[in-house]
């Protein structure tokens, strides 16, 4: 199938950037990435500058994938990261408009490439569990409720992509944050630094520059990993325990 692409083209940080119109054959198998790959040996072998855009693993696990496409993170397809969506959901002669995470506090490095750093400073204030734990106990010897077991595997399916901020109207990281904060506080491990690490994480998120939730729940919408909205309850009422109820532990 024949491709007409509008792409996101941008030097440097400090380039304004503009779309840049290509075709491109692609076949249906490929992913969106094997797409792009297409693109730029076309581009390369015709001397010009390939687009740089992030990608790892290309299993949906790293979460380096993350471009907007045609309005929307990942692109259309439901539950999906950008390395996962397949040209079959394309038909030929489509136009397909192909742009970077757009908040302020993901800055375009180049092309496609963000700088998402303001996510590893908010994991670093506080994204982790520093006690001791030994080795590995028995274990039956400390009893996790499966509700609560199944709420923290469900949370620590976020990737850290970052399509919840790109989606937000007001490019709040909470759906990131409060899946980061449930993960460790629904288990026993994570209670010691439970009420000090959502302070110092919520701290970072606001020293970042992302802003505030209004839960108009398009992040939850565009998570590629169906992260539940309701993390972000957690997160609240974890904020005002250690703020207003003055809890420590």
């Amino acid at each position: 199938m024949k491709l007409n692409l509008k792409v996101w083209r941008q030097r440097d940080a400090v380039d304004k950037g503009r779309l840049v119109n290509y075709t491109v054959d692609a076949d249906e198998d490929m992913s969106f990435l094997e797409m792009l790959d297409v693109l730029n040996e076309k581009l390369i072998l015709s001397g010009d500058e390939p687009v740089a855009f992030d990608h790892d693993c290309r299993e949906g696990i790293c979460g380096s994938c993350s471009m907007v496409i045609d309005g929307r993170p990942h692109g259309p397809q439901r539950a999906t990261t950008t390395c996962q969506l397949h040209m079959r959901h394309y038909s030929d002669g489509d136009t397909i408009v192909i742009e970077p995470f757009r908040s302020g506090s993901f800055p375009v490095l180049k092309d496609l490439v963000v700088d998402r750093a303001a996510f590893d400073k908010m994991i670093q204030a506080g994204g982790y569990v520093s006690v001791n734990t030994g080795s590995a106990p028995e274990a039956n010897s400390n009893a996790v409720p499966k509700v609560s077991a199944d709420r923290s595997f469900a949370a620590a399916n976020c990737i850290g992509c970052g399509a919840c901020v790109a989606a937000c109207p007001n490019g709040s990281a909470s759906l990131f944050l409060g899946a980061k904060l449930t993960h460790l506080g629904e288990l026993p491990q994570g209670q010691p630094e439970r009420y000090e690490r959502v302070v110092s994480m919520v701290e970072e998120h606001e020293a970042a520059g992302f802003g505030g939730c209004t839960n108009t729940g398009a992040c939850a919408t565009a998570c590629p990993k169906e992260i539940p909205l309701d993390v972000i309850s957690q997160l609240n009422r974890d904020y005002l325990a250690a703020t207003v109820g003055g809890r420590k532990a």
